[in-house]
This record gives C-alpha cells, structure tokens and sequence, in this order.
C-alpha cells in the first residue's frame, strides 16, 4: 500500500480583496497541515479572486498575484504539496493558471487549456487558452520555471491538473495524464451554483477517477463572490471510480477542508488491471518536473462522504434554493459594508419571499456558526452586538415597510403585518396615497383635462409604484441598509414591473427565479422548510391569496395572471424561447401539446403577447438591479441572455401566425 492523505479546499473569495483571499489561503493551508495532509488543492484563481472580469486586463492584477504567490503563499507550504490558482502573464498573453508548490518553493505553473466562455462566463475576453502537448519557460525573478501542459513527478507519486472546465469536454486532458502514469489529478475550479449541478460535477469527478485510474480531487469556491455568481463548495475526492468523501456546500464559513486517505498503489493497480489503458512506453522527459519528497506514513483508516445531510432530501431543489440564496445574501450584506435589508413588504409572494429569505440566511447562519460568531462577522454594523437572539438579529438586520394607497386591500397589509411580525422584522405601515394624489393632480393641472382609468390605466398603475419607491429609498439611507427590489424572473420576461417603482433597489434577489417555482417555495416554507428548521406557518395567509398588484380600484378584480397569463403558461413559453431557441410558431406548437385544457385562440394570444412584450421591455432587464444565478435559464443581460434592446420585435413571425389562423 502507499497510504497518503490528500485534501481539497473550499474558499470564500473576493476579487481584488488581497488581504481577505490570503488570509483564507492561509487558514484552509494551516488546517489541512494540522490534519496531515500531503498534497492540497485550492480552488481556481484563489489569489485574485475570480472574479474579477476586466480588472483581468489590468498588468499590476498579474503582479500584485505574482508576489503574493512568492512572498506569502510559498512560505506557508512547507512540509507540503499545494497547488494555487491564479492569473499568469507570460509572452504578452495572459493565462488561467495553477502553481503547484512543493515544500515551500514553486514548482512550476499548468495553465487552463479550455477556457470557459458560456453562460455566465467570458474567460476567453481575459484570458487565452493554452496549447495542448506545449512546454515553455516563464522567467521571473532569476529564476526558471516550467509552464504549460506538464506534470509533475514528487517523491515517486505523479501529480497532474485538469482546471475546472477542462473536465467539462470531451477531450480531457486528463486522459493524456492517464497514459502518462498520473496517480493524482487535481482540479481547482470556480464553478458556479445553478439547481442540479451538483450531479454533473460528481459525475465528471468520478468517472475521471475510474476512466483515468486515479485519485482525482475537486476543490471549488464558496459563497457570493462578487455579485452574482454564488459558489456552493463542494469538495469532492474520488478514487478508482468511488467518492471517497464530500464536503458541505453553503457553509458559511469563510474556507473548508475536507480530506481522506487514499491508496496510490491500488489507484495503481486498478489502471493496470485495465485492458484498454496503454500507457505511453516512448516518454519525453521536459514535459514531467521531478523534485523528492517525503510522504509521512499514515495507517489506513475508514473515510466518510460528509456531503450535506440535507441532499438526500425528496425537496432538494427547495433545499438548495433555501441555502443558496441564504450565503449569497449575507455575503453581499458583508462584502458590500451594508447593515441591513430594507423590503418594501406588500403582502405579496415576492416580498414576502424576499423577506422570509433575509430571515431564513440569519436562522442557517446562526445554525452552522452560533450567535457569536455571525455577530462577529458583521460587527461593524451598528447595535448588532445587543441582539441576545435570532430575532434579535433579523429585528436589526431587516426593516419591512407596507405602503398603502386607495386601492390596497386589507389582505394584503394583514399578509404584510403578519409575515413582518413571523420573521421578526421591523415592520411600519405608510399611507402614500396622498402622495400618489398629488402626482395625479400636479400632472392633471399642467395637461388641462383630468386622468381617469378608462384613457390613463398605465399611468395611474405605475405612479402608484413609483410613489412608494422615495420612501423606501429614505428608510434605507436612513439605515444605511441594501434596498432589496422584488420583481421574478416572470416579470422580467414581460416586463411586468414598474421602473423606479417595484423594481427600485440595490439588488434584485429574486430576479432569477419565475413565478410558479417562488410560490412553490412560499408553500414548502409553510409547511416544511429546510433540514434543521422550522416551517413558517404565517406564509399561509399569503399562499392563500391569488397574486395581484393592486394598483386598480378594487372593484376591477385585478389579478397578474388575468393582465398576462397563467403563470405555468408564461414560464412555459419563456423557457421554449430562452433556453431552447424556440420561434413563435414552434413556441405555439409546445403550447397546444402541453397546454389542452386552454382553446386554440386563447394560446395563440398569449403567445402573441408573450413576444410582443419580451421585445418590447429588454430596456427594463437591462436596468434590473443585480440579480442571483440560480439556473442555466437566467435572463440577466449582464450575464446570461443578451437580447438587442431595438429589434424587429418579430412582427413578420407574429404575421405568419395570424394568416395560418385565417
């Protein structure tokens, strides 16, 4: 046997936040070492921060990263095989990299050869792919090191990489590593949260542990690193096609260390019992750096997959959305110096679920690190320290404001005192409408003629939002604290929002998510709620209600899904068209196929409308406050859907399905 005892590291980064990125460096390296282990993997761009978009073409971001590395990394890796992600200039080209460092001195660098630039990312803006099968030498500092596809020989055990996209494709090059007689590969990766993910990742981990005969070991980011983008950690060690063990994900400590014994030798064994392994007989030698190094022995002992114990749950999408939302909120809450979350509450679902989110991440974090500690964490906002509970906290950290006009309705402000007095916010009410009134009487008197419903429904809809929106923005500079907007994904695709009105604020939390999947939520949070949590039972009175804006008089029965469509609809067609690329008329065909219970004339309108509106309102999407990445559905502009605010709005499309209905 050759027992040696291997590690993956989770940290919580920040781009260009030096201090904070080392000093996490610097704790997960001190724990993996009183742990004994052998060879660490931190995540990618761990240094810099991932982050950091153009920042990247910025030469003192390469520098600064540089020196970090040789003056204060390396002389923390003593005793110790560590690889470190971070970005590389070399022949005026810029590269995602990993040094691996080896008893307190840099080995030499493995730069990313598939660079990730779909979705939510743009490596490829920063960075250039590195060449396959090449090896060069970066000079720095008097000194040589190798650079490129290359692996390394330490203390008779092989050590290769594959970062983070480079095992999402089909020609991974930890194949090669394979033929090359790799016992380990590492993979240090920034791989972002989305609903499912997970498996993929276990998929690609394990099965590169079997397929290439080794120990594999994934190391991730953790938590909202710069906006976003939320990391759930996740490290995995696999060998020999096993998971050997898992860390936790969501956690909302600053960095992780999950690690297990494994067996080189067996890992060995296994690739050589394979009839169709062919290992390479005809080696090169400058594409392999060899240095000795001793491995302490360690007896065998029993690894445990950790994991999260909630992931075996039948709700695990609910789970996931709970906790994930949960680190993204306070890491923004911290990361931007705010003290707080303002909420304009209408008794709605979306307020509503915004605030029971704020609670939610105050209830989890005190779970996982105790009262102290996450007062510690933000000592800097005023009072914290007083609070003597979770309440306490959430009564400091969250204020909720209902507004009421005319037309609000005592469901709702019922709803709203409810909700607000279930989590613990502090909670007033405002009357607006006088204000509302007069906006409607300055305008009225500058045009000459009065506003009614019948010629200004629009307008009269939307001041009422805007009107609220001063208010709302006062409690929170007030307070100092993050305005919190509280329009979905739904919305979004139809631009069923009012700008400066419901959509005001410094962040969006829920714009990634539609409609129907939010009000699942609310329900599962009235009755259920996240592993090691209590359900909300107060969520009733807003399950109860049908959604409405209640911005017409009440006589007119206004309801979100009689202005645009049921919601299952609207999401149904938003998803043929975003994420399948769907035209009108194919988007028509999976409407009738799905939806039998509605008449041909009705789907054929809300196609029709569904169209018309998402051309018409990309203007708002595109001021839509920041918004969490919660699916590969997401409708940002900024990070995953881009859409010409001026276009052909598919009259000529819109046409073809008017004729085949004559």
């Amino acid at each position: 046997m050759k027992l040696i005892r291997v590690g993956a590291a989770v940290l919580n980064q920040t781009p260009l936040d030096w201090d904070r990125n080392l000093a996490n460096i610097a704790g997960a390296i001190a724990d993996a070492q009183a742990a004994g282990v052998s060879i660490l993997c931190l995540p990618e761009m761990c240094i810099s921060g991932y982050g950091c978009e153009d920042a990247f073409h910025a030469p003192h971001v390469y520098e600064t990263s540089w020196q970090m590395l040789r003056d204060d990394v390396r002389p923390l890796t003593k005793g110790m095989i560590v690889s470190v992600g971070l970005p590389l200039r070399y022949n005026n080209g810029f590269y995602n990299a990993a040094a691996l460092l080896v008893d307190g001195e840099i080995l030499g660098f493995v730069c990313k050869q598939f660079l990730a630039g779909d979705g939510i990312h743009y490596e490829p803006r920063w960075f250039k792919a590195w060449p396959h099968d090449v090896v060069a030498t970066l000079y720095r500092d008097g000194q040589e090191y190798p650079l490129g596809d290359i692996y390394f020989d330490i203390g008779g055990i092989r050590v290769g990489f594959e970062i983070c996209e480079d095992a999402w494709v089909a020609l991974r090059p930890g194949s090669d590593l394979s033929f090359k007689g790799v016992d380990v590969i590492l993979n240090p990766s920034a791989s972002h949260f989305s609903f499912g993910k997970l498996n993929v990742r276990k998929g690609f981990v394990v099965e590169g542990s079997r397929a290439f005969g080794v120990t594999y070991i994934y190391s991730n980011l953790l938590g909202n690193e710069s906006g976003r983008a939320i990391y759930d950690g996740g490290a995995m060690i696999a060998a020999s096609g096993q998971l050997v063990t898992t860390g936790p994900r969501f956690s909302f400590a600053p960095w992780g260390v999950t690690n297990a014994v494994v067996d080189i030798e067996r890992t060995r064994v296994d690739r050589a019992r394979t009839v169709s392994h062919r290992p390479v007989v005809d080696v090169r030698m400058d594409d392999c750096v060899r240095v000795p190094f001793d491995f302490p022995n360690i007896g065998p002992e029993n690894n445990v997959d950790e994991g999260s114990p909630w992931e075996s749950s039948p709700e695990i999408k609910q789970e996931e959305f709970s906790r994930a939302m949960a680190i993204a909120l306070l890491d923004y809450l911290q990361k931007s110096w705010s003290c707080g979350f303002v909420v304009s509450l209408s008794g709605g679902a979306d307020s509503s679920a915004v605030a029971t989110l704020v609670a939610l991440a105050v209830q989890l974090a005190v779970t996982e690190l105790g009262l102290d500690a996450v007062k510690a964490r933000f000592a800097y906002i005023p009072g914290l320290a007083a609070a003597a509970s979770v309440r306490d906290m959430v009564a400091a950290l969250l204020t909720c404001a209902y507004q009421a006009t005319r037309n609000s309705g005592e469901v709702t402000e019922n709803a709203a005192r409810t909700v607000a007095g279930a989590v613990g916010a502090t909670y007033y009410r405002l009357d607006v409408d006088a204000l509302v009134t007069g906006y409607r009487d300055l305008i009225s008197g500058a045009i000459g003629r009065d506003l009614t419903w019948e010629t200004d429904d629009i307008t009269l809809q939307n001041i009422q939002a805007r009107a609220r929106a001063p208010s709302i923005w006062m409690l929170a500079n007030i307070e100092n604290k993050l305005l919190l907007a509280t329009s979905n994904r739904s919305e979004a695709a139809v631009g069923y929002a009012t700008m400066d009105g419901d959509t005001a604020g410094g962040l969006s939390p829920v714009a990634g998510i539609d409609k129907a999947s939010l009000r699942e939520w609310l329900s599962w949070m009235e009755t259920t709620g996240p592993a090691g949590q209590s359900p909300l039972p107060a969520l009733s009175v807003v399950n109860a209600q049908q959604p409405t804006a209640e911005l017409r008089p009440p006589d007119q029965g206004q309801t979100d899904e009689g202005d645009l469509m049921p919601y299952p609809v609207l999401d149904f067609i938003e998803r043929s068209f975003i994420r399948d690329k769907r035209s009108p008329a194919e988007a028509l065909q999976l409407v009738r196929a799905t939806f039998q219970e509605y008449d041909d004339a009705q789907l054929r309108t809300w196609v029709e409308r569904f169209f018309k509106l998402w051309c018409r309102n990309q203007w708002k999407r595109e001021r839509y406050a920041p918004s969490f990445h919660l699916d590969d559905e997401n409708l940002d502009p900024k990070t995953w859907c881009r859409f010409p605010i001026l276009s052909g709005g598919y009259r000529r499309e819109l046409a073809a399905l008017d004729q085949e209905e004559a």
